[in-house]
């Protein structure tokens, strides 16, 4: 029986090998190997396809989280909602912060975070949101940033899986 993946990986690398070795021999040469000039180069090449003033990259979306959590001076206890439709690291970043994961269900059509789920799972000791954007679509940011701001509410973007998707507002 034939095998069908949903991503065929190998396939992908052997297109773009050669630039992806030589890419990794230069770095090996260069021994930056953390916050080198190849990490500054995609950090402005990010910027600049965003259209944004500062991008700060990070080792892993696990990272990314941590910051953006502890950023915000969340403590232990504090519930933060996110979506079942998503990578674990985003509920585990959560629990080893020793917060609690508040998981609601997505939009059957998009597989976002559903705002009504939100709003209806919301506690007093609910403090953020992580809407997850899925298969290069947005959540319906305008919805959760409405419910964000009548619950005071902080919202933490997890875009992996959406880079440099527009979101249109109805107020432009």
């Amino acid at each position: 029986m034939n095998e069908i993946r949903m991503v065929d990986l190998l396939s992908q690398y052997r297109k773009i090998k050669p630039e992806i070795d030589q890419s990794i021999q230069q770095v090996i040469e260069s021994t930056a190997f953390i916050n080198g000039p190849e990490v500054k180069s995609f950090q402005k090449d990010l910027e600049n396809y965003l259209g944004i003033k500062h991008v700060i990259t990070c080792g892993n979306g696990t990272d990314a989280l941590q910051i953006s959590l502890m950023a915000l001076g969340l403590k232990p206890g504090d519930e933060i909602i996110t979506t079942d439709f998503t990578f674990i690291a985003t509920v585990e970043i959560i629990e080893l912060l020793g917060m609690k994961t508040v998981i609601v269900d997505p939009e059957p059509d998009s597989f976002n975070i559903s705002p009504a789920s939100i709003e209806k799972a919301i506690t007093k000791k609910t403090k953020a949101v992580i809407p997850v954007h899925i298969f290069g679509q947005c959540a319906d940011m305008e919805s959760i940033m409405n419910i964000a701001k009548k619950y005071n509410l902080y919202i933490i973007e997890d875009a992996a899986q959406a880079m440099g998707t527009d979101y249109s507002f109805s107020n432009g």
